[in-house]
């Protein structure tokens, strides 16, 4: 069969006049910048704000005046700010956009770090870096889940239902059996239950995609939590007590600062989400089955015509979609926690949100996944150091940025264009 081409869809400029989208993102930071170096310069004390390199207060550290630090950081996102709404060129946008909401971070960190009790006056990256994969993790694998489902041109918004029946199979048949490794299969295969009716209901009987991900977000809610009170509930030894796969250290790699005891000294979860990242990333845009895959996300009419069975491709798709999500369930139940209800937490939608975030591309979706992780873990250890700042904020924090970014950095976005569009073999 012969190879083709997806074309690009070509879209006319508009005007938007003077204020651009990055003219008003560029607003926003500057009055964010100008917050962070006025108010956060304020609440900040003279104490030392230390950013340590291990995982307490001990060995080397970068540390920083509390009040200058705040007014420093918050005087730079200003600065990304006004450069943006100066209007400079669009390839500059990126790192300004990110120099802005660092900056803004870093003074806010400087006020909090610098204001904790003392003692508390310091901030281990290695504990944060690694918190913030370990955190992200159910995000990377319900994100590539999404990608895989969505570059098909299937709506996934069953995500959170994925997670869920796999975070419960994990738990159950690996304390039934044992074995981590049956856990883990057990898992990947709960998801793909979820997968299999999306998939058969949507693709065969032609059922709203985005309705019938809701209604099977419930049904996992639902069965989850029935089979919880039934059976984990009344015997947690048999039924809710898994086993934990250990951390693997990888020599050499261990031992670079930060890095290595936060990404090298982990479980299989996170090797096997970085790994998929890179592998979907290939396939999808460099095999034969990406190609198919895209132009079936994008056109499938024409697909057909040059014999992809459009269908099938899809099917295979969406299963594959919730056996990974399934493992991303397993990183809660097989390395973390024993199986409560309802234990996703919406981080399902917050996948969704990474997807979008990301572009509908697996690297993508890994940096988005990894920003919302942070702002789990910032509310984490915030709550550890007594932060000023309501503990029910700092739950909302992944939640918020979710938000903040969808909405306001996300800018205009195009789904694949036969996204959530039933195929009708003519």
């Amino acid at each position: 069969m012969s190879t083709m081409a997806v074309p690009d869809v070509a879209v006319a400029p508009v005007d938007e006049g003077f204020w651009t989208r990055n003219r008003k993102i560029g607003a926003v930071l500057l009055a964010l910048g100008v917050l962070a170096a006025v108010l956060f310069g304020a609440l900040a004390t003279d104490q030392q704000a230390r950013f340590t390199l291990s995982e307490d207060s001990a060995g080397a550290a970068l540390a920083v005046n509390g009040t200058f630090g705040a007014i420093l950081f918050g005087v730079l996102a200003a600065a990304a700010g006004a450069a943006l709404l100066a209007g400079v060129p669009k390839r500059w946008f990126t790192l300004l956009l990110g120099v802005g909401v660092v900056g803004f971070v870093l003074a806010f960190l400087c006020w909090q770090v610098s204001a904790a009790p003392t003692g508390q006056n310091f901030m281990p990256m290695v504990n944060i870096l690694r918190g913030t994969f370990i955190l992200a993790l159910p995000l990377i694998f319900g994100a590539l889940a999404g990608v895989l489902c969505e570059r098909s041109g299937v709506v996934n918004v069953a995500i959170e239902g994925q997670l869920l029946m796999g975070a419960f199979a994990g738990a159950l048949f690996g304390t039934m059996s044992g074995s981590v490794w049956v856990g883990l299969v057990a898992a990947a295969i709960g998801g793909a239950f979820i997968s299999l009716l999306l998939a058969v209901f949507a693709i065969h009987y032609l059922v709203d995609q985005v309705v019938m991900g809701i209604v099977l977000n419930l049904l996992a809610v639902g069965l989850t939590g029935f089979l919880y009170e039934r059976l984990m509930q009344t015997d947690t030894a048999k039924y809710n007590q898994p086993p934990r796969f250990s951390n693997w250290e990888i020599p050499l790699l261990s031992d670079i600062p930060v890095i290595g005891p936060a990404l090298f000294r982990a479980n299989i979860f996170l090797y096997l989400g970085l790994i998929l990242v890179l592998v979907i990333h290939i396939a999808l845009f460099r095999t034969r089955w990406g190609l198919r895959t895209r132009a079936v996300g994008e056109h499938p009419t024409a697909a057909d015509t040059l014999g992809v069975k459009v269908l099938r491709l899809r099917y295979f798709n969406v299963l594959l979609a919730g056996l990974v999500a399934g493992v991303g369930g397993a990183s809660y139940t097989l390395a973390l926690y024993t199986f409560t209800k309802n234990m996703i937490g919406g981080k399902g939608f917050i996948a969704l949100a990474a997807l979008i975030f990301g572009r509908w591309n697996p690297t993508g979706a890994l940096l988005a996944a990894l920003f919302f992780g942070f702002a789990d873990q910032l509310g984490t250890y915030l709550g550890a150091i007594n932060s000023v700042i309501p503990s029910q904020f700092l739950a909302m924090l992944p939640y918020l940025a979710t938000i903040f970014a969808v909405a306001g950095l996300v800018g205009k976005v195009r789904a694949p264009a036969a996204d959530g569009k039933p195929y009708i073999k003519g």
